[in-house]
């Protein structure tokens, strides 16, 4: 009779077996991930990074300011950095692409000399452009919309050309911003409730505005008391820092004119449009001005203008202009917006305000105008585009009450709605699933960042970039009053997706990182690259990206990179020589995923400290 099985053996062989199958499961399953991944050359190195990176914890790589130097690195890497030397004091403001002794050798009219002109190749800084000495981290929202720190721009022109215009008052070690300016000596709140009481800014129907000749932006600063997100530009000139007062106050603005070429965003981009005496001849050129800003206003949008030559029948005397010389200013205008078919709204004291309408069969008159439709297929295209005397076409609407283009939510309903550029299929490749499906792994990965970098969303952050917005996802995903994102996209990309960012509520241009962004130095708090320097790979040099990054980010700024892990390394060694601390993570799925995240800290230094040649 065989013998009787002992119970515990088969207890044993139950529980090997148990692991057998586990081990197995387990085994399986990595290689399935393994082989999903595409592990092969490249991983190598993921592998190395991952061995050298703990991604929970970030030591010394500190987020919060200090306005002191800490130039201890977050890892040492065994291969030297190139070490990039500061530039003179000469070029602590430096703006490449609106410098003003190259500015000056090119033509004078239609403001041609105030456009971008960049420099060439062999004309390129590869230093570190230096903070001024006292630099020091502006304030925090909304404390920055009146003071700004006299270190950080110690410019006080302004101070007396605006003495009496209630700009900006120089106190010590701050320069105040009272909230006034030439058209609203009242004040900035008192001037917006009088354009509120006509343009429809309380239940989010207008968001996003357009400030032509902004001066230091003090419309654009208390708008947002009204949830309105402004783009604000004025050229760099005679006035010093207008811009620049601007950003540091935490303003959204841009050096920028009127000129010969297209304003960089795309058509039916903004719900208003403002010019309060900001001097564009808007009746020159066969009204080819008030055509550009009819190309980027969306249908049902608003135009205001304020200042001369409105009313001049009361005002030309106070002006010191002929009255002859102002009513054939104010007739061409009202001239041009007949043209374009704007309806007139309000006009009281100094103030107008058109309305431009809702579709093409709302005003037939409009095609049949004397004025030429624009032959352009792409209104959208305006990188480096000629401007001309005519007429954007409406968008087909399907009935005399549709929005030509789509209707659009108020805002913050149309953050997170389909915009109509996707649900209408315009966008080449795009579908509202792929659109449904950018939003929510832009919340993923925010949620992850955050993980790292815990101050994101504090405050501490105010004004941010996305070099490569994509939707605006990452945008929408912070979006909070403490904070403004300006979303970049680039003119390389496969698809323009602009359009949709300014249908979403949010704000963005069009750029080439190939060249300088038109900014000041040390204007952004934090910048945000996903995938750029692919995106740019085999078009220009990685070391002129990181150095423009360099320019436009503050001391102790924010970087978050994310992108191919060998395209990392590159950057990370690149950006370890220009007193940055880096810390290079896993993406949040895991270690075998080949992207990976670059946090860094630009650390905090002032010019004098290891200062060179400028070259």
């Amino acid at each position: 009779m065989a013998p009787r099985p002992n119970a515990g053996d088969g207890k044993t062989r139950g529980s090997m077996s148990l692991v057998i199958v586990v081990g197995l499961c387990c085994f399986f399953y990595l290689l399935g991930a393994w082989q999903r991944s595409g592990y092969g050359k490249g991983d190598r190195i993921a592998e190395q990074v991952t061995q050298l990176t703990d991604c929970s914890v970030i030591p010394n790589l500190e987020f919060e300011t200090h306005n002191k130097g800490n130039f201890d690195t977050a890892i040492d890497d065994s291969s030297k950095a190139t070490q990039f030397e500061s530039c003179s004091a000469d070029y602590i403001d430096y703006t490449p692409c609106q410098d003003q002794r190259r500015a000056m050798t090119f033509p004078r009219e239609n403001m041609n000399y105030r456009e971008r002109h960049c420099p060439p190749e062999e004309e390129k800084l590869h230093c570190l452009i230096p903070a001024p000495k006292g630099y020091v981290t502006p304030f925090p929202w909304p404390k920055s919309r009146d003071y700004v720190p006299y270190a950080n721009a110690p410019y006080k022109s302004l101070t007396v050309e605006k003495a009496v215009q209630n700009w900006i008052q120089y106190e010590g070690d701050v320069f105040r911003f009272p909230g006034g300016g030439t058209q609203f000596p009242q004040g900035a709140d008192a001037y917006i409730d009088q354009l509120a009481a006509v343009i429809p800014m309380e239940n989010g129907t207008v968001r996003t505005a357009l400030d032509t000749g902004c001066g230091v932006a003090s419309w654009g600063a208390y708008l947002m008391k009204k949830n309105v997100l402004a783009m604000s530009f004025a050229p760099r000139d005679s006035h010093e820092a207008q811009v620049q007062f601007a950003l540091e106050r935490g303003v959204p603005a841009v050096i920028g004119v009127l000129g010969t070429i297209k304003l960089p965003y795309p058509s039916r981009a903004f719900d208003m449009a403002h010019c309060s005496r900001c001097l564009i001849p808007w009746g020159a050129n066969d009204g080819m001005y008030m055509m550009e800003v009819d190309r980027v206003l969306r249908p049902g949008g608003y135009w205001v203008l304020s200042g001369p030559p409105i009313n001049w029948k009361i005002n030309y005397e106070a002006w010191q202009r002929p009255r002859e010389e102002l009513q054939e200013e104010q007739r061409k205008i009202e001239e041009v917006a007949k043209r374009l078919c704007w309806e007139k709204k309000y006009e009281k004291a100094e103030i107008a305000i058109w309305q431009k309408r809702m579709n093409a069969d709302s005003c037939p008159g409009r095609s049949n105008s004397r004025d030429s439709m624009c032959e352009s297929t792409n209104p959208d295209d305006a990188w480096y585009k000629k401007m001309e005397a005519c007429i954007t076409p409406y968008p087909e609407a399907n009935s005399p009450d549709e929005v030509a283009g789509g209707e659009i939510k108020p805002f913050p309903a149309r953050l997170d709605s389909v915009p109509p550029r996707i649900s209408s299929g315009s966008i080449s490749g795009v579908s509202v699933e792929t659109y449904l499906e950018d939003n929510k792994l832009w919340k993923k990965h925010v949620k992850a960042y955050k993980r790292v970098n815990k101050i994101l969303d504090s405050g501490r952050y105010r004004n941010i970039m996305d070099m490569n917005a994509g939707f605006g996802s990452f945008a929408a995903a912070i979006e909070s009053p403490k904070l403004w994102v300006m979303n970049v996209v680039p003119t390389i990309a496969d698809v323009s997706t602009l359009g949709v960012v300014y249908q979403r509520g949010l704000i963005g241009i069009y750029h080439d990182w190939c060249e300088a962004f038109s900014t000041y130095p040390r204007t952004y708090d934090l910048i945000h690259a996903n995938g750029l320097f692919t995106l740019y790979k085999n078009k220009c040099n990685v070391e002129d990206i990181l150095l423009e990054m360099d320019r436009i980010l503050r001391p102790e700024g924010g970087v978050i990179i994310s992108d191919e892990v060998d395209v990392l390394m590159k950057v990370k060694k690149l950006a370890n020589g220009m007193r940055w601390n880096t810390k290079l993570v896993d993406h949040e799925d895991g270690p075998l995923v080949r992207e990976k995240i670059l946090f860094a800290v630009k650390r905090y230094w002032v010019v004098g400290e290891n200062s060179t040649s400028s070259t």
